[in-house]
């Protein structure tokens, strides 16, 4: 390499709290496992039907909190890498938030009402924004270089 810096040393800490969301995500699929055999949902069901599982809305909620969060996983993804470019603290920062509200989102739905998802974990979005802002900031910067 001739030593340009493509991404600030700083960027480790953007890769660490991607890193940090996929935990979560394995913890939330292991959530869904358990509910499968709780609720004696078994694959390749995707969603119960209330039909046939007088438990089908317990186990939804606990299988949509996760598809949800697959669902978010580029668009988080995405902006943290973009954002982190230029702005890697904020963005590592704001990548930390998001999955902490996003745990308060998944376990907010796991309970079985689903508006319990918002209690909480709609603050998760408050950080995406942030994420938004911090990846418009790194494209305007690089257009202006």
């Amino acid at each position: 390499m001739s030593g340009v810096e493509i991404v600030p040393k700083e960027f480790g800490y953007v890769v660490l709290s991607i890193v940090f969301y996929i935990f979560l995500n394995f913890w939330m699929a292991g959530q869904v496992g358990k509910a499968r055999k709780k609720y004696k949902v078994f694959y390749p069901t995707l969603y119960a039907t209330e039909s046939e599982n007088k438990d089908a809305k317990l186990f939804n909620c606990v299988q949509r909190g996760h598809q949800n969060s697959l669902e978010m996983m580029p668009t988080f993804f995405i902006l943290t890498v973009l954002g982190g470019i230029k702005h890697p603290l904020i963005a590592s920062s704001l990548g930390l938030i998001y999955t902490f509200f996003r745990y308060f989102y998944f376990t907010g739905y796991a309970t079985g009402d689903p508006q319990k998802r918002l209690t909480v974990g709609k603050y998760g979005f408050l950080a995406l924004l942030g994420l938004l802002i911090c990846s418009i900031s790194c494209g305007v910067n690089l257009l202006r270089a």
